[in-house]
């Protein structure tokens, strides 16, 4: 009769089962360098082309700009992706194209779009309330004021992107669900699943790489926006890894860019800022 010691059957060497292997790099490491020296550079070019003579913009030329711009970035990791014969679907994850299914990335975009908007809403107030009792210290009156000048500033040069007719309303719709595509591929897809390749499969290294990425992509709206769309960055990559896929982000990325336009339109048009 078998001993309980001699029960297990031993594999051979080849059929033993094997540990996961940690994800790779899904491109050259210099074609990434490039990327991010590129998105920082042109987040360093349009800080002072943010500051517009109000009237003076022309809107559907801006968006085409802007337009052109994620093409090439979008074109510039297609090509890193080809170079490390990488499919273009392992980025954007399970994509079902049925009714349901897409119904379903609808609510969860919306759901987490609310509750992104309540994290940032709770950052916003702290740095709001550290910067007045730090004002407060330094026996500045200042930051007394809502909003302090310089944030102002960045709004008012911000509204003056927002669309004013409906030439400008049907052109922002179009950048927005651009922007929505293109950016999550690019900061979610890309770039977190290069970095997560970099760490050795830890995700959340590369969930923290893109996002500072991401929020640096961003420096001309100010250091409080850079900070706070840096968290959110990060609260979009932990989605695209819960959900497997890019394609809950980028609708709640398309639908943010294209609510905060207008928002902006509205309190342009009402004088507010």
């Amino acid at each position: 009769m078998p001993t309980p010691e001699n029960d297990s059957i031993d594999l051979p060497v080849n059929e033993q089962p094997q540990a996961p292997a940690a994800p790779s790099a899904i491109a050259p490491a210099w074609h990434t360098l490039v990327l991010v020296a590129g998105i920082v550079a042109l987040s360093i070019y349009n800080a002072p082309r943010l500051t517009v003579a109000h009237g003076a913009l022309d809107r559907l030329h801006t968006y085409g700009s802007s337009a052109a711009m994620e093409v090439l970035m979008l074109a510039w990791v297609l090509l890193g992706l080809w170079l490390k014969k990488t499919s273009l679907r392992t980025l954007l994850g399970s994509f079902r194209f049925n009714l349901r299914a897409v119904a379903a990335d609808l609510g969860f975009a919306a759901l987490f779009w609310i509750g992104a908007l309540m994290v940032l809403g709770a950052l916003n107030a702290a740095w709001s309330g550290a910067t007045a009792a730090f004002a407060q210290q330094s026996g500045s009156a200042q930051q007394s004021l809502p909003l302090d000048p310089s944030r102002l500033q960045v709004l008012r040069e911000l509204a003056e992107l927002a669309p004013a007719n409906g030439k400008e309303f049907a052109a922002w719709t179009l950048l927005c669900l651009m922007v929505g595509f293109i950016e999550e591929t690019v900061f979610r897809g890309y770039l977190q699943r290069q970095f997560i390749g970099w760490a050795r499969g830890r995700a959340w290294l590369g969930v923290l790489a893109s996002a500072l990425v991401f929020g640096g992509a961003h420096a001309y709206q100010g250091a409080r926006s850079m900070v706070l769309l840096g968290v959110f960055g990060a609260l979009f990559g932990v989605l695209a890894l819960y959900r497997r896929s890019l394609r809950v982000g980028m609708f709640a990325h398309a639908w943010q860019d294209w609510i905060a336009g207008l928002t902006l339109a509205l309190l342009r048009a009402n004088h507010v800022i």
